[in-house]
């Protein structure tokens, strides 16, 4: 005969059986990504064991009203199979989320967003990039179904067949009481509610992700609105003396070169100069090449606006997808339009595709070209858009009917997963040594075909090439690019033809939001911007970007981790590439020099992008 078990005693059998998996998932995640994470202490998993706390504090505040209710209804059997029920598909879908990030944490640095999980900017593609997701990543899938069996098979051995019922005040003080604790344990136990950011408190850095959990994360990102708060480190004329992105260029005669920016998805600087990519190769020996290249962000959305407006992705929300997206910019597309240029943005996939189309008319581009606008053979690649090739033919047949000047600027998307190329190829491209390679080598072709063409068009020798890639890969096999710099590390190259000036290797720090600068005194521009980069001229030698709420800078030789408040660490990148040192207390003067500057630049993008401020009045 079964004994009969009050309310609270099989609420509390339920929540601290989703805690224990909940310990269960966060070690498989980092099993899965364990290369990911080469440093990893108590801290994290004592943290990590809060924010599950806090997600499922949350997430069940209604179930232990529902349990805990007073009343004889908690004894009927119809009820209690209902609570059951509810109880396994409401937390198990939330736990299922988790298994998302075992694989996307790779492409993104850091766990999903609400943004991220229901794919905005993406609707064409979501149903197609779905089933992909689970076709190619087969073992996510499995790992939901395995833990769900065995959430299933775990919750029926805590038996809820006779229930009894307290007295309705004992079940009320009780019920109180278990809210006011789950209440507690979601808002956290310190002066301010248990934010994302306070992640990076527990364990080494880099570790943000695996101390977190996606329900918390997706939950605590639903809002659209991305809040930049006010940064005062320093007033106003000593910030600006530290850093001030109003930048003046003047010439007197502009140079009218054609400019054509290409931005190569996921060339990583691990997958190229290892024989997956002979053209780009070959190229960058003619060029003027940036060896310490680097991304300002780690996803697509956030290229565009760093090469095109010279803004950095240092929120954790894409600027593109963000409430500031309408914010008035003076990049690329409206400088060069003043100066007589015709623009244009081109990018194989479908229309809308991550916001791209509003972007583009938002920086103030005259035409944007989609799939939609594509001409030319069927070339369809069943989740994104045109292949590489053929969007590329495209896209230089159309050069050719522009007036000149013109800028324009086109996005890759071949080699993104799940990495098809056409079926015409299968067989011609190196495999290499991770799934993203062979793609990598069809685009390189692609690419070759293009200045193929190219290079019979009038306009060719008038024009400067930009490449760049968008983001590192998801598939980096050297440790050094799994870290807070080398996951940024991409390659960035000027090339203009027959010019022999513009052939060298650049050993500086250069980044995504360097081209706009770059390009005003390259083109001899008489012009006054706001930019977040520095000219390749420029005596400056510094990057930033921001990753799971961490700040790094590079600086000459170092690296600085910062949290917004304090500096978590301090390495000399280029000698030790693994990180394995920390100089904090080694190197004081330097450690004071970099955070005065870190501060002094998160202060001015704060404040100019919450107030709308990125041009010169």
């Amino acid at each position: 005969m079964n004994k009969t078990k009050n309310t609270l005693n099989l609420f509390i059998q339920r929540f601290l059986l989703l805690v224990i998996i909940y310990q269960l998932i966060r070690v498989g995640f980092y099993l899965y990504n364990q290369s990911f994470f080469p440093e990893i202490n108590s801290k994290v998993f004592i943290g990590g064991l809060l924010f599950d706390l806090s997600a499922l504090g949350y997430i069940n505040l209604l179930f232990a009203i529902l349990h805990l209710i007073p009343g004889k209804f908690q004894q009927n059997k119809t009820y209690q199979k209902f609570l059951f029920t509810s109880f396994f598909l409401v937390n198990g879908i939330f736990m299922c989320m988790n298994f998302i990030d075992y694989e996307y944490f790779r492409f993104v640095g850091r766990r999903s967003s609400f943004s991220m999980i229901t794919a905005e900017g993406m609707t064409n593609e979501i149903g197609g990039l779905i089933v992909s997701y689970f076709v190619d990543y087969w073992q996510i899938p499995l790992f939901m179904a395995t833990t769900l069996i065995l959430f299933w098979f775990l919750l029926k051995r805590i038996k809820f067949q006779n229930i009894k019922s307290s007295s309705t005040l004992k079940s009320s003080v009780t019920l109180f009481l278990i809210l006011g604790l789950l209440f507690a344990a979601g808002r956290g136990v310190g002066r301010k509610p248990l934010r994302i950011v306070d992640a990076s408190k527990y364990g080494p850095i880099g570790t943000s992700a695996l101390v977190l959990n996606t329900p918390f994360t997706v939950m605590k990102t639903l809002s659209k609105k991305e809040n930049l708060k006010e940064k005062h480190y320093f007033d106003d004329k000593e910030a600006a003396a530290i850093f001030n992105p109003i930048q003046t260029f003047n010439y007197e005669t502009a140079n009218k070169k054609n400019v054509v920016l290409l931005i190569l998805e996921s060339f990583g600087r691990e997958n190229i100069q290892r024989g997956q990519t002979p053209f780009l190769d070959s190229l960058i020996t003619k060029s003027y090449f940036f060896e310490n290249g680097f991304a300002n962000g780690k996803l697509s959305i956030d290229a565009v606006p760093s090469t095109i407006s010279s803004v950095p992705s240092l929120m954790n929300k894409s600027f593109i997808s963000s409430s500031y997206a309408v914010n008035n910019i003076y990049g690329l597309p409206k400088i060069l339009k003043d100066n007589g240029y015709n623009t244009s943005f081109f990018h194989g996939a479908f229309n809308g595709s991550q916001n791209f189309d509003q972007y583009a008319a938002v920086a103030g581009f005259d035409k944007y070209y989609g799939k939609n606008e594509y001409k030319g053979p069927e070339s369809f690649d069943g989740k994104w858009g045109v292949f590489d090739e053929d969007f590329l033919q495209f896209f230089a047949k159309e050069l050719t009917s522009f007036k000149q000047p013109f800028f324009t600027t086109l996005f890759t998307i071949s080699s993104h997963a799940p990495f098809t190329i056409p079926k015409k190829y299968k067989g011609k491209f190196p495999k290499g040594t991770t799934e993203i390679h062979e793609s990598i080598a069809y685009s390189d072709f692609a690419l070759k075909k293009f200045f193929e063409s190219a290079k019979k068009m009038p306009w060719y020798n008038n024009t400067i090439f930009v490449i760049t890639s968008d983001h590192t890969s998801s598939t980096g096999e050297e440790p050094k690019y799994k870290n807070n710099v080398g996951k940024f590390r991409i390659p960035i190259l000027f090339y203009v033809p027959g010019n022999e000036t513009m052939v060298g290797i650049n050993e500086k720090n250069f980044q995504q939001i360097d081209i706009l600068p770059s390009l005003m005194d390259y083109l001899q521009l008489n012009t006054k911007i706001i930019s977040y980069g520095k000219s390749y001229q420029s005596t400056q030698d510094f990057v930033v970007n921001y990753l799971d709420n961490v700040y790094n800078l590079e600086m000459g030789d170092f690296y600085l981790a910062f949290d917004g408040t304090k500096t978590l660490g301090l390495y000399n990148w280029k000698k030790d590439p693994l990180l394995k040192t920390n100089l904090t207390d080694k190197e004081p003067k330097t450690k004071e020099k970099m955070e005065r500057f870190i501060k002094a630049y998160i202060q001015s993008f704060n404040h100019r992008v919450s107030k709308n401020e990125l041009t010169i009045q």
